[in-house]
C-alpha cells in the first residue's frame, strides 16, 4: 500500500525525532531539520543542504513541504509592495507590506477568498474557497520580511491580519501561525507587535480571551449603530454591537491586551454628528486604546463614497472634542488596489 505522504511542518516535533531514529540518523538531525523548516525557511528537501542527499531523498519520499511561492509583485508610487502568493493547490492570495519612516508592516491574509460578504470590501464579494493553514500564513510573514530587508533594509516591525479572510473564522491556524512568528525557534517577533483584526465574531471574541493570547485585536466597527452596521457588513445580524461590546470587555477582562477600532469613514452613511454621538458611547463601554479613522478606498461593486477633506476633518475633530483618542489612517498603495478593502487578486498586476 502507498505511504500517504504528509506535510512536514504539521507533523509534531516527536514524529520528526521517531522518523530520523527508524533511519539510524543522529539524534542532533532533527535540530537541523526544524532549523531548515521555521528559520532558514527552506522551501524543498533539496534545499537542506547539511544533510546527506541520501536523507534528503528519504524525507522526500514520507514528506511533502508544500512553501508558497511568490507568483507577482507590484510596487505602489508611496513605496507600497503588494505580492501575490500562490498556493501549492494554485490558489492566490495577497498580502501587503507597508513600509513608513518608523515601522515596516506586513498586512496578511488569512483565508483563500471571504464568507462574511461586507459591502465595501473586495474580498467580501470573492467565494471563499478554504482556509490558509498556518505555514501558509508563516510563509507570508517570512517573503514580506524578506521584501522588506531587501527593499528597505530593515526587517518587519509589525504584522496585521488584515488581509483577505475573517482571522477568527480560521481561528487554530492563526493562533498557531502568531505562535510560531513569535516563537524563539520562529521568527522571534513579540505578539504585542501583532495585530488581529475581525469583522466581529463575538465567540471567537472571548475564546480568544480564555486562550489568553498576547496580541493586540482590532475591531472592525465601520457603523456605530446595528441598523447601519447591518446594511453594509452582514455578521452583524447575528454579532449585534451589543454582543461585541460584552466580548470586547470579556477579551480585556481576560487578557488586557489592547483593543482598537477600524471606522472607514463613508460620506453621508456614517460621518453624521450623531454618528460621532453613537460611536464616542461604544468607544466609552469598551476600555479601547483608539479608533482608527479610516479613508475609504472606492471600490467597484460599492456605490458609497468617501467624504471631501473638510468632512473628514470636522469627524475627527468632533471625536476629539469628546475625549476620544483617535488616529486617522490614510491609505497606502491606492494606485495598485493594495489598500484597506481593495485584496482581491485582480489581474492588474
Amino acid at each position: 500500500m502507498e505511504h500517504t505522504k504528509v506535510n512536514i511542518r504539521q507533523v509534531e516535533i516527536a514524529d520528526i525525532e521517531r522518523f530520523i531514529g527508524k533511519l539510524g540518523e543522529k539524534s542532533f538531525r532533527v535540530k537541523q531539520i526544524h532549523e531548515w523548516l521555521w528559520q532558514k525557511h527552506a522551501h524543498s528537501f533539496d534545499d537542506m543542504t547539511n544533510l546527506s542527499k541520501e536523507l534528503r531523498q528519504q524525507l522526500h519520499d514520507h514528506f511533502t513541504l508544500p512553501a508558497l511561492t511568490l507568483n507577482t509583485t507590484q510596487l505602489s508610487e508611496d513605496g507600497t509592495l503588494k505580492t501575490r502568493f500562490e498556493t501549492f493547490d494554485h490558489h492566490m492570495i495577497e498580502g501587503v507590506l507597508i513600509p513608513t519612516t518608523e515601522r515596516k508592516t506586513a498586512c496578511v491574509s488569512s483565508q483563500i477568498g471571504c464568507s462574511l460578504s461586507c459591502k465595501f470590501c473586495a474580498t467580501g464579494y470573492m467565494e471563499r474557497k478554504r482556509n490558509l493553514s498556518f505555514d501558509e500564513i508563516y510563509d507570508q510573514v517570512v517573503m514580506i520580511n524578506q521584501q522588506s530587508e531587501k527593499t528597505y533594509e530593515k526587517s518587519l516591525s509589525n504584522i496585521v491580519f488584515m488581509g483577505m479572510g475573517e482571522p477568527l473564522l480560521n481561528y487554530k491556524n492563526v493562533l498557531k501561525a502568531v505562535e510560531r512568528i513569535s516563537a524563539k525557534d520562529g521568527l522571534g517577533m513579540s505578539p504585542r507587535r501583532i495585530t488581529v483584526s475581525t469583522a466581529g465574531v463575538a465567540k471567537g471574541i472571548k475564546q480568544l480571551g480564555d486562550d489568553q493570547v498576547r496580541f493586540k485585536l482590532a475591531l472592525s466597527l465601520h457603523a456605530a449603530n446595528d441598523k447601519k452596521r447591518n446594511e453594509i457588513m452582514p455578521i452583524n445580524e447575528s454579532n449585534n454591537i451589543d454582543a461585541l461590546i460584552e466580548s470586547l470587555n470579556y477579551f480585556y477582562k481576560k487578557t488586557g491586551s489592547e483593543i482598537t477600532f477600524e471606522y472607514i469613514l463613508f460620506k453621508d452613511f456614517n460621518d453624521s454628528e450623531r454618528d460621532v454621538v453613537e460611536l464616542t458611547k461604544i468607544y466609552r463601554q469598551v476600555p479601547a486604546d483608539l479608533i482608527n479613522v479610516i479613508e475609504y478606498n472606492a471600490i467597484d461593486k460599492f456605490p458609497f463614497d468617501k467624504p471631501n477633506e473638510d468632512g473628514f476633518e470636522n469627524f475627527v475633530t468632533a471625536l476629539q472634542k469628546n475625549r476620544v483618542n483617535v488616529r486617522v489612517r490614510r491609505s497606502r498603495g491606492k494606485d495598485i488596489d493594495a489598500a484597506c478593502g481593495q485584496l482581491a487578486n485582480k489581474d492588474n498586476f
